[in-house]
């Protein structure tokens, strides 16, 4: 038994104690806050108080206000695609405020600053990977996008779920529900 020991043991030289990263040791910080201009604060405040009525007819007029909003990856007039969706279930009045009752992140579009939410939509695919997010910010996205999103974030896409933005000007640029064939 000890000449088994004895040949697993490394020699004399005893082993270096393993030195956890550095971004292993430190405390969890809280996600940076971002603040809204106040352009894009009213746009949202809009958004908030049209979604709040269930009005689909001015969250459209809006729509056709921003130039080159999207609402879908089909193709199809913002309202009647809202429309689909209500029908099936999905209230995307209810959806919008969720959303951006939640907190902003910020991301550069063609030299524009974009405010997405949620934040993590803000990021780009091989940031999201889970691996390098905090514990706080892996439970948010699993609990965003489940399993499936994660597994296509893996597979190098781009943030699956629900998101929105708008635009440093104030315009709505998109708000897409990140549905099964949308992409």
């Amino acid at each position: 038994m000890a000449l088994a020991l004895a040949a697993c043991s490394q020699g004399g030289e005893a082993p270096e104690p393993a030195i956890p990263d550095e971004s292993l040791t430190q405390s969890p910080q809280p996600a940076a806050s971002v603040d809204l201009t106040e352009t894009v604060s009213d746009t949202r405040d809009l958004l908030l108080r049209y979604a709040a009525q269930g009005s689909l007819t001015r969250l459209e007029r809006l729509a056709d206000q921003s130039d080159g909003f999207i609402s879908n990856f089909n193709g199809q007039p913002h309202r009647e695609f809202w429309d689909l969706l209500r029908r099936t279930g999905l209230d995307p009045n209810l959806k919008l405020r969720q959303l951006l009752d939640q907190a902003p992140g910020v991301r550069m579009v063609d030299e524009e600053r974009w405010y997405v939410w949620p934040a993590l939509a803000a990021r780009d695919a091989n940031e999201l990977i889970p691996e390098k997010l905090s514990f706080q910010e892996r439970k948010e996205l699993r609990e965003l996008i489940g399993d499936d999103g994660i597994d296509s974030i893996r597979a190098g896409k781009g943030y699956p779920g629900m998101r929105t933005a708008i635009a440093e000007d104030g315009r709505w640029v998109y708000f897409v529900l990140g549905l099964d064939g949308e992409e």
